[in-house]
């Protein structure tokens, strides 16, 4: 199985070997700065013929499109006639964007999103019929499957280069999901605690549990220790092992596709 995880600053790719059930490849490019779809795609084009990995015949492919371009909306309201007015209130679209959804079972609700087409369209021609989704709709499912059932509210994020993805559970319910672009450590700290204020959180209490692009030693780790007491790394146990060269202590960099299968 081949996964693909699309954002405008990296490309993030991942195989699973069924038949051994273990994770062969794993590897994530950076961009040195945010891209268009367009070049995006260049990159992809790029990455996907000068890898001999990518040769191989795939049982499934799957692609994880990663950007702000979403909303959630509780199934039981949710009309899909009503895609872009989801939308339009965070989210600056055109009238030519295709729009989409995802079903997010694990919580009853839809994630309405608009996907890189020129990308799906790349992907179709080269392999054929495949399978994507949004990134929230991977991390929602994912984090609500795997949270642990506590009274304590408890922060999930996940790291990008220039965005994070925040989410808050209490009792094993969505209480937020959102996405904010930062530029700088103070950006970053900025957020987050803008939402334990908003929710009325507990910095002494309400622990976070960090995935992504971020280490121990990064800055944004040092700020982040600085202000919130308990952050630890989100260290899923996952169903399948990694081949010896993967580095395991940098799984969590990879939360997001490895979440995808």
């Amino acid at each position: 199985e081949l996964s693909i995880q699309i954002h405008l600053n990296g490309l993030s790719f991942c195989i699973l070997n069924q038949t051994t059930n273990t994770v062969e490849y794993l590897n994530t490019i950076e961009f040195e700065q945010k891209s268009t779809p367009y070049n995006t795609l260049n990159h992809l084009k790029a990455e996907l013929s000068s890898n001999t990995v990518f040769s191989e015949d795939f049982n499934s492919v799957s692609v994880i499109h990663q950007n702000e371009l979403s909303s959630l909306v509780p199934k039981e309201i949710y009309n899909e006639n009503n895609k872009a007015d989801y939308l339009k209130f965070n989210a600056k679209i055109l009238k030519t964007d295709f729009i989409t959804e995802d079903d997010i079972a694990v919580n009853d609700s839809i994630n309405v999103y608009i996907p890189y087409v020129n990308i799906n369209n790349y992907i179709f021609e080269t392999f054929g019929e495949f399978i994507y989704k949004h990134s929230a709709s991977v991390l929602i499912n994912s984090v609500l499957q795997k949270n642990d059932v506590t009274e304590t509210p408890i922060v999930y994020i996940n790291c990008n280069k220039t965005t994070l993805e925040l989410l808050v559970v209490t009792y094993n319910k969505l209480q937020l999901f959102n996405v904010f672009e930062y530029h700088s450590k103070e950006d970053f700290i900025y957020y987050i605690l803008f939402v334990f204020e908003q929710l009325k959180l507990d910095v002494e209490t309400s622990p976070i549990k960090l995935s992504g692009l971020i280490d121990e030693h990064d800055e944004l780790y040092n700020v982040l220790y600085t202000y919130v007491r308990h952050v630890e790394f989100n260290t899923t146990k996952y169903n399948f092992k990694f081949s010896n060269s993967i580095d395991d202590t940098k799984i969590h960099h990879h939360y997001l596709i490895l979440n995808s299968f």
